[in-house]
């Protein structure tokens, strides 16, 4: 059987870009971890070692830096968009250009109670994050995003239940009506089109997903990861589905009776592993699929 050149690219990966807009006394940062990948007509590197029709990765790094000045660093769907569509337009052996940007959220200091005008200190709550993938030149291209969040660790002390399940002869789990829930929470959304107030859309589909997590009493984190998706494609109608990876963070209620001592669901062993994996999409079903948009090139998303 002949062998053959499968799928390929290739692109820069990790640039650490940090902006700072300084033009009146209070400064802003965004500080964001950028990669940026190239389909193409890249046949003749691999084969013969042709690089001729190969954008080096140094050149994307550049352009990413640069960018961030030239085109703005406000929102990061907005510059991966001006980022992947300038590889796409200009350079001519390209046919795809997708850009992955997590963004490292900062909070401002505060100095004698009044916020310091260019002092921050990192924010730990989630990485926000943004995919965008450019495909074809001129009338013929289109651009998806998908947007969302990692790292977003979220805990319940009680309205959380499992019990019910399939039991086997290797199952030693005890159901419970009163758990603690909690996930490491990972949500990508993917817009229909690109005419987004990312920064509004961002916040609200957030608070959503966290209200949805807080209210709901769940039978299963599986139950809960759907009715989340739900209600944001039912208050954004931008979107057109929503994925999750939920790491169950498990807490087990520790034995104190050898001391003697009662806990009712009160003290916990916080064990990180082995864990619960959840992976769930929530969709409009009426919407074509975009597989391109979710093949991930750094493991972004």
């Amino acid at each position: 059987m002949p062998i053959v050149l499968g799928p390929n690219r290739y692109g820069k990966a990790e640039n650490r870009v940090v902006r700072i807009y300084r033009d009146q006394a209070r400064h802003e940062i965004r500080d964001i971890n950028v990669s940026t990948a190239l389909r193409g007509a890249f046949a003749g590197a691999h084969l013969f070692g042709d690089q001729s029709q190969v954008l080096p990765t140094d050149s994307q790094k550049q352009t990413a830096y640069s960018f961030a000045k030239e085109k703005g660093l406000v929102t990061i769907e907005a510059y991966a968009l001006e980022l992947g569509r300038h590889f796409a337009d200009t350079v001519e052996y390209v046919d795809s250009a997708r850009i992955e940007v997590e963004e490292f959220l900062w909070q401002r200091v505060s100095a004698g109670g009044i916020e310091h005008d260019h002092t921050w200190v990192r924010s730990g709550q989630e990485v926000r994050t943004a995919a965008v993938t450019i495909e074809g030149h001129g009338d013929d291209q289109s651009a998806t995003v998908i947007a969302g969040f990692k790292d977003l660790t979220i805990l319940k002390s009680t309205g959380s239940e499992f019990a019910g399940f399939y039991e086997d002869g290797y199952t030693l789990l005890e159901p419970t009506n009163d758990r603690v829930m909690a996930t490491s929470l990972v949500a990508q959304w993917r817009y229909v089109g690109t005419d987004v107030d990312w920064n509004a859309a961002y916040e609200g589909i957030k608070t959503i997903l966290i209200e949805k997590f807080a209210t709901l009493h769940s039978l299963a984190l599986q139950q809960t990861l759907f009715e989340m998706g739900k209600a944001a494609l039912e208050a954004y109608d931008s979107l057109a589905e929503i994925r999750f990876v939920a790491p169950n963070k498990h807490h087990f209620v520790y034995n104190l009776e050898p001391f003697g001592v009662e806990n009712n669901n009160e003290v916990f062993n916080a064990d990180d592993r082995p864990y619960g994996l959840i992976q769930v999409s929530v969709l409009r079903d009426e919407l074509p699929a975009a597989p391109a948009a979710w093949d991930s090139y750094t493991g972004l998303v």
